[in-house]
């Protein structure tokens, strides 16, 4: 049944771009579709398949128009006139799908928002200004962030952590320190400012320390409660911790009188709900928001979707995506790569739900692209159908995308996984032939593929074909080869490829790899080599590594090892004095009183009179004095 798919789906991509003949079916809500039909045949098989033709789409929802409208044209009164004519009514979703759609575009971003909240009078919620934030983040000028910022906090919203944490990130990225400053301890005012008032701390407590229960509601029907969206959602950010317990609050909430729950309460529980201790109470809530007309937010689906892909849940997020391409509000086509990455690099990945995904991608009209191959032809490869995997080449070639070394790379891990090792080396002779050159990256897949079936030689003489080929080694590089003399217990080995490597090669090894190679020599009682790895990290500025080695001169090391080490650890003559105290701490935990002695006894005056080590001396004098009693 598979093996029929692939092959469907290489027809359908093949003849795509090569048809002429349509048929133009349109609909209220949805995108134009066309439809045809072929028979085609493979080999000795022959059977007619539905077959569907992408072209260019014509949109008549309202969020795809405004996006149009909104990218196509400059901001102006015109404009506004135009988008007043596209939309009767803005609701929360649209808005939150137009904003991600111009997420790359803040002045368009910015404009879109303003036109909104001044112009339609939209009251945003905590997820709109998340939203907007993220991308103004990325602006030229800063100005519009910080008055959105100011807004924010005047109608009583608060930057949530994750939202927090992404533009933080993006502020150390860009160098900003001074908005990085600002807008840390905005955050922590914030954090003051918004800190739970009473009422919030005993819902909180009284909904997470209990069993739910008619005692529980009657308690919560004696607070003072305000019954309001910002209630709701202080609560749930506070007990996101325990979804079933969340789930009970929301459900009582949304029952007393005057209350209802909106589109924005009902998105902040599904987030809330979406993950494995609560999958089945997620697809409840789901399917009752679509009972009271709300649909979920393309900012929730992105981020439930990219928790069940973190969490392993891909039949959660494979039915989340179909549901989501089924609205109004669809994925983009980046979400749905991302998806079938997810899904190619699961342990054994599962054809079908990798079909279920290209299928509802060309439902609704997309045309294929070459992320979208990509991401089938890394399934293909990974679960070893390499002839499948040829006719999705030969159905991208054809639809004008040509393989690159994304496409190759895949093809050498899965022939390296099923150990056709000399298949993948021949893949990079044909690339070349091809026009399309190696990067570093296919070189390293297939080293690695290499040195996991233990061809560790092999793999080396792979290495010496690429540095022939004028492709330098990089840190990842020599990282895979390491590990491949390690899986051996060929610790020598590694230990002299790294010093050449760096020595001649001038490469710089992550600093992670030195403290692998470090800990692995220290194992096998080869301080010296060690060391001399502790003076080639402190050449690359790395900062110093001193704990295995504290550990090991103290256990089995002599006075002069001691010595050595602590000259290894500066540039300057001695070393810090903590480095000293550490040194000597951890030769008395050893019971090796004698040899700190001698080496306090070689250390410098000023170490010796340090108050800190006379003082840890003369501990160690009292207690011994005391044992010996």
């Amino acid at each position: 049944m598979n093996r029929a798919k692939v092959i469907l789906f290489s027809i359908r991509c093949a003849n795509s771009f090569r048809s002429t003949q349509f048929r133009r079916v349109s609909s209220l809500y949805s995108q134009v579709t066309l439809s045809s039909h072929l028979s085609p045949s493979f080999s000795n098989q022959s059977s007619a398949f539905p077959y569907t033709l992408p072209r260019k789409l014509f949109f008549s929802s309202k969020p795809y128009s405004i996006v149009e409208l909104v990218l196509e044209k400059d901001w102006s009164e015109e404009l506004e006139r135009e988008l007043e004519k596209s939309s009767s009514v803005l609701t929360h979703e649209t808005v939150v799908y137009v904003l991600r759609k111009l997420d790359k575009d803040p002045q368009r971003a910015w404009d879109f928002f303003n036109w909104v909240t001044e112009k339609k009078k939209f009251r945003p919620s905590y997820a709109i200004y998340s939203v907007i934030l993220r991308s103004l983040v990325q602006g030229k000028s800063m100005k519009q962030f910080w008055v959105t910022i100011r807004k924010m906090k005047e109608q009583g919203f608060y930057i949530d952590k994750e939202t927090y944490l992404t533009i933080l990130g993006i502020f150390k990225k860009g160098k900003m320190a001074s908005e990085d400053v600002a807008f840390t301890h905005f955050y922590n005012r914030m954090l003051q400012e918004n800190a739970m008032d009473e009422v919030v701390k005993k819902v909180v407590e009284l909904v997470t320390l209990s069993v739910w229960s008619s005692e529980v509601e009657k308690e919560l029907g004696e607070l003072k409660i305000s019954f309001s969206d910002n209630f709701v959602l202080h609560v749930l950010k506070e007990i996101r911790g325990n979804p079933l317990k969340a789930l009970r609050f929301f459900q009582w909430f949304g029952e007393q009188p005057g209350y209802e729950h909106s589109t924005v309460t009902y998105n902040v529980i599904a987030r809330v709900l979406g993950r494995d201790d609560s999958i089945v109470e997620f697809w409840s809530m789901v399917e009752e928001m679509k009972s009271k007309g709300y649909e979920m937010d393309i900012d929730t689906y992105i981020k439930i979707s990219r928790q069940f892909q973190k969490n392993k849940m891909l039949e959660d997020a494979v039915k989340l995506y179909e549901m989501m391409m089924d609205g109004p509000y669809k994925p983009s086509v980046q979400d749905c790569t991302m998806l079938l990455q997810s899904l190619s690099l699961s342990r054994n990945p599962d054809l079908e739900l990798v079909f279920r995904v290209t299928k509802k991608y060309e439902a609704v009209g997309n045309p294929p692209c070459k992320a979208v191959y990509d991401g089938i032809h890394r399934s293909l490869t990974s679960v070893g159908w390499f002839d499948e995997a040829d006719k999705i080449l030969e159905s991208m070639r054809s639809a004008g995308c040509e393989p690159d070394n994304i496409t190759y790379s895949q093809l050498v891990y899965g022939l390296c996984k099923a150990r056709r090792l000399e298949e993948a080396t021949k893949v990079l002779d044909d690339m070349e032939a091809c026009g399309c050159v190696p990067d570093i990256k296919t070189w390293t897949i297939l080293i690695q593929g290499h040195c996991l079936v233990n061809e560790v030689d092999k793999a080396l003489l792979c290495f010496a074909k690429m540095l022939e080929k004028n492709c330098d080694a990089d840190a990842d590089l020599l990282e895979v080869l390491l590990n491949g003399f390690l899986n051996q217990k060929r610790i020598d080995g590694a230990y002299k490829f790294l010093v050449e490597m760096v020595n001649r090669a001038r490469l710089v090894p992550w600093q992670a790899t030195y403290k692998l190679m470090i800990n692995k020599l220290l194992g096998v009682r080869k301080l010296e080599e060690a060391l001399n790895l502790l003076h080639l990290m402190r050449k690359q500025n790395y900062p110093p590594f001193p704990e295995p080695f504290i550990k090991y001169v103290s256990k089995y090391g002599t006075v002069g090892d001691a010595a050595e080490f602590l000259k290894a650890l500066s540039w300057k003559k001695y070393p810090s004095q903590s480095a000293y105290v550490h040194v000597f701490e951890s030769f008395f935990q050893e019971g090796r009183e004698s040899e700190a002695k001698d080496l306090l006894y070689n250390c410098p005056h000023h170490i010796r009179k340090h108050p800190d080590i006379c003082k840890l001396f003369g501990s160690a004098t009292s207690e011994s004095a005391t044992e010996n009693r």
